[in-house]
């Protein structure tokens, strides 16, 4: 009873006394207010360390940084009188009130809009595909809108305003940008192209190009008239054969050509024994190269032009003639093979080739074919043929061909294909079956 008459009659006397009371109104407010912004600060502290994982140093540090110095003048202010800044301060009127809410909510009660952008990050100006919401200019600027000098700190609430973070890290290779290219918020640039990886066998020689006959020629090339003269010892049938060879590469499928004249580079060459001498190539090419697969001898034939042309988009093509010998144990291994390059280079150049030729057993008849199922002698136009003619159909041939490869790559990768990535014999076989 006795402490609460002491409480009534301190009440009364305040109020008997108007200046006194004032006084006494203030401090309260102001204790009041210093205590709600510790309060305030504590809590902000507590959920930023639980966000951030931070240490209570560490997180009141980035706190007091964000802040400005003239906040901390204010707050002494509060205590000191000496210390308090002349017209308003951080703490005048509303102004705390304003300054919790931006500070904790990130809202401005001066702005209603940003009770909007709050919730919606993009609307907030100065973020990515934000501006969305004009703001007028800031309290910071001059009066007539101009912004403030940088470094500045004098924003609202005592928030400094934020770094110029500029253009994003450069990753990757380090080049230069183009100066090509569009800049940057200046229209919308065109997206990179993607890649386009082709298909390689890494290095690995997977196809042989060779010539049983190397000198036979295109009287077109020729300073003669007679088809039993179209010979010749440099421009031959070897450039139709490394130009497929370069194709075939170009396709990424490593290939290897020999254009080796027999004529000259073997002593006592007889040409009733060619087979014998490419035979003796060959080896050497599996020799060199242990992933070799495909088996190309390329020759020309002496048939008319009108039998070996082919005109195709108004272009002219020296046609086709897949050669099989009967004297190969397996040759219907090698005419499966024959016959998938033919059906595919008729669906995409109708008229091109002219068929395979089933040459029997006798004579030559195995034409180097027993070494490897995907083993084939091919014969590129005529002696009418120019080598123009020739090198369109060694471009068509090395695409063909290439896509049998890859389509063999794909359907055998499972189990067709050895430790170094080469479709096997088998499999090959299967797949051109």
């Amino acid at each position: 009873m006795m402490k609460r008459a002491r409480l009534v009659h301190m009440v009364r006397s305040v109020r008997s006394d108007p200046e006194d009371g004032g006084i006494m109104v203030r401090i309260f407010i102001a204790y009041a207010g210093i205590a709600l912004l510790l309060f305030a600060l504590a809590a902000a502290a507590v959920l930023w360390m639980s966000y951030a994982n931070v240490s209570p140093k560490s997180s009141m540090k980035r706190m007091a940084s964000a802040v400005s110095a003239d906040f901390f003048i204010d707050m002494l202010g509060m205590e000191a009188t000496s210390m308090k800044r002349p017209g308003e301060t951080t703490f005048s009127g509303g102004k705390i009130g304003v300054y919790l809410a931006e500070r904790m909510f990130h809202v401005d009660p001066s702005e209603p809009k940003s009770l909007l952008a709050s919730e919606l990050p993009a609307l907030r100006s100065g973020q990515p595909g934000g501006g969305l919401i004009a703001k007028g200019p800031s309290p910071a600027d001059g009066k007539d809108g101009t912004p403030a000098p940088s470094g500045t700190t004098d924003t609202p609430g005592g928030e400094a305003p934020p770094p110029d973070q500029g253009e994003p890290p450069q990753t990757g290779t380090g080049t230069a940008p183009d100066p090509a290219a569009p800049a940057r918020g200046g229209g919308t640039a065109a997206p990179d192209p993607i890649p386009v990886h082709k298909p390689t066998t890494e290095g690995r020689k997977v196809a042989f190009v060779y010539h049983s006959h190397p000198r036979e020629s295109y009287l077109p090339e020729l300073n003669v008239s007679n088809v039993n003269e179209a010979e010749d010892s440099k421009t031959n049938v070897t450039l139709i054969g490394k130009r497929l060879a370069e194709k075939l590469e170009e396709e990424g499928i490593g290939s290897a050509h020999s254009g080796v004249d027999y004529p000259t580079a073997v002593q006592g060459y007889n040409w009733n024994f060619s087979y014998k001498y490419s035979m003796q190539t060959v080896k050497e090419a599996f020799a060199q190269h242990k992933d070799l697969d495909f088996l190309f001898d390329i020759h020309r034939d002496s048939a008319g032009r009108d039998i070996t042309t082919a005109s195709i988009g108004g272009k002219d093509y020296a046609k086709v003639y897949f050669i099989v010998g009967k004297k190969n144990e397996r040759w219907e291994q090698n005419e499966a093979f024959a016959k998938r390059i033919h059906e595919k280079l008729e669906a995409n150049y109708p008229g091109l080739s002219r068929g395979i030729w089933d040459k029997g057993s006798g004579g030559h008849a195995e034409y180097n074919q027993s070494v490897s199922p995907n083993s084939i002698l091919i014969e590129v136009g005529g002696a009418y043929n120019s080598l123009e003619e020739c090198y369109r159909t060694a471009d068509a041939l090395a695409k063909t061909i290439a896509a049998l490869y890859w389509e063999a790559e794909k359907v055998n990768a499972p189990a067709g294909v050895s430790a170094k990535g080469n479709v096997s014999d088998q499999a090959a076989v299967a797949v051109h079956r």
